[in-house]
């Protein structure tokens, strides 16, 4: 039988080294790397140095149609040297991976086959830029497949199995770190995702009615203007409160609390607060209750605002989406503060202030620039 390739590659958690070897082991780190499970996702990860040290990563959606596989590709092998020079090295090598469940009823062997010319057009792009590629695997349903064996039959139609959590020697690393996995992709964007009926069509109701009545004012003189921006910041600060009395959840990820914390809103406040922050003064300041202990009472409160964005009212997500992903990423959790700005720039692919935060969280800027910019912003008001 044909083998795989078995390159031994390195990885530190909590200054614990652990040795990856082989395709089972790679696939198995792949979600205490990133913190999640990639679904529907292409990451390539850079590995530098004889010894294989695992560094950077790109992660990307995987294009629907295969016409934008090619440009998808040579993207994603640019933005992964490029990101790497800048962070630490330039990669000498890379591992890619696919994942995506197959349809009911399809075989995921089916799928891996179809995927099999977007794994050769990852390899082709990140080796034109002389960064071969050791490994390419394509993961589901907890098995995984190699794009590299060397011949017919290395890997089985139904796939390999993954290592056992409890004999998997990156599981115990990072129990050990203190690293534990968040659920998916879908999972995140779940949470964002516009609420359906009974309540949307309430929502709905609320915010033509609160439209009505603000819009005119929002755009009228500077006098009605600043009476709005003062309103809205004033609802702001109470509903923060009410978030701050109704404690979390035990554990934060669990869909629960959310429920918990949509039944903390009325239609009416959450259209009044959604279409106030359309503003961007005020949506700045808002944008300032962003660490310490105001930070996860307003990360709930935005995404509680995300959903109520509903049917034609879905483009004004961009506001609360936008600043669910600023509170997320400078409270250091990169994955939600990607999922919320992506989704932001669906809602609005213009939002200036998504794209920037967008483009800085890719390219590992530190958010403590922009933190020192709003600290001094509060500062200069209060004077």
């Amino acid at each position: 039988m044909a083998r795989h390739s078995e390159h031994a590659h390195e990885l530190t958690l909590a200054e614990n080294r652990v040795t990856l070897s082989g395709p089972a082991d790679l696939a198995d780190a792949l979600p205490y790397l990133l913190g999640y499970h990639p679904d529907d996702s292409i990451v390539v990860m850079g590995l530098h140095g004889p010894r294989g040290r695992l560094g950077g990563r790109i992660r990307t959606g995987i294009p629907a149609d295969p016409a934008g596989w090619c440009e998808t590709a040579e993207s994603l092998a640019a933005c992964l040297v490029d990101n790497s020079a800048v962070r630490d090295s330039r990669p000498d090598a890379a591992v890619v991976y696919l994942c995506q469940e197959p349809p009911d009823g399809v075989p995921a062997r089916e799928t891996m086959e179809r995927l099999r010319p977007l794994a050769q057009r990852l390899r082709t792009a990140c080796g034109g830029l002389e960064v071969p590629v050791l490994e390419a695997l394509y993961v589901a349903g907890g098995r995984y497949w190699s794009y590299c064996c060397a011949g017919d039959g290395c890997c089985p139609d139904e796939g390999n199995e993954l290592p056992r959590t409890e004999t998997s020697p990156m599981a115990a690393a990072a129990a050990y770190a203190g690293i534990r996995v968040r659920g998916s992709l879908r999972q995140f964007a779940r949470r964002l995702a516009p609420l359906g009926e009974p309540a949307a069509a309430r929502q709905v109701r609320a915010f033509d009615q609160v439209a009505a009545k603000l819009f005119g004012r929002m755009l009228s003189t500077e006098r009605d203007t600043a009476g709005v921006r003062a309103e809205t910041l004033e609802l702001a600060g109470l509903l923060m409160s009410r978030f701050r009395r109704a404690l979390a959840a035990p554990d934060p990820d669990d869909a629960s609390s959310d429920a918990r914390d949509d039944a903390l809103l009325t239609s009416e406040e959450a259209a009044r607060l959604v279409l106030g922050l359309q503003d961007r003064v005020t949506r700045d300041i808002a944008a300032e209750w962003m660490e310490g202990a105001d930070a996860p009472v307003a990360l709930r409160l935005w995404r509680a605002l995300a959903r109520r964005c509903v049917a034609e009212y879905e483009g004004h997500g961009a506001a609360p989406l936008t600043l669910a992903g600023w509170v997320a990423w400078s409270s250091g959790d990169e994955t939600e503060a990607r999922v919320a700005l992506e989704r932001a720039l669906e809602a609005d692919p213009e939002y200036v202030f998504a794209r920037l935060l967008h483009q800085a969280c890719n390219e590992g800027v530190d958010p403590e620039a922009l933190r020192r910019c709003m600290r001094q912003q509060r500062a200069a008001r209060g004077r």
